[in-house]
């Protein structure tokens, strides 16, 4: 029975670390197409490469497999430190590099170094989310605590 306990543990730890990756790639992929269809709108584009979308949307779920299992999921860490920072920095030169070799922006290093920077302030905005959401989950659950007490204490 302990067993099988231990599998239903697991099979919950890796859906929740596939949730997670699902979520970064949609909020990432959004945060790209955002900047690409900005900047094909700044050269009077006003369509969007399928292939390219392809492209960033594979490049978001693998950096968010990256993020999540090798550098400890740094977007939701409680604080930033080594480990987070190079976490950052890898996942960011990927964005960077693979806009560049993918050719997203016409293989102008300039505009990949400034999604790169893009990037750094989505990575530090949602880092701040959900350092909001737990600071928030956390009020909500001592409050929970509290009625739970009152209640329990009611009821002996």
């Amino acid at each position: 029975m302990k067993l099988d306990k231990q599998k239903l543990t697991l099979w919950e730890r890796y859906l929740t670390h596939e949730i997670g990756i699902e979520f970064k790639a949609c909020l990432y992929f959004f945060a790209i197409l955002f900047f690409y269809c900005v900047y094909r709108m700044i050269n009077g584009v006003f369509n969007a490469d399928m292939i390219h979308m392809a492209e960033m949307i594979l490049a978001c779920y693998i950096i968010g497999y990256i993020q999540v299992f090798l550098f400890n999921n740094f977007d939701e860490a409680d604080k930033l430190g080594g480990r987070e920072y190079a976490g950052i920095a890898v996942c960011t030169c990927l964005y960077g590099l693979v806009s560049f070799f993918g050719n997203w922006f016409d293989r102008s290093i300039f505009v990949s170094l400034i999604l790169a920077a893009y990037i750094l302030f989505t990575y530090f905005c949602v880092f701040l989310i959900y350092r909001s959401k737990r600071r928030i989950d956390d009020k909500k659950l001592n409050e929970e605590l509290k009625l739970f007490q009152t209640e329990h204490k009611k009821s002996e």
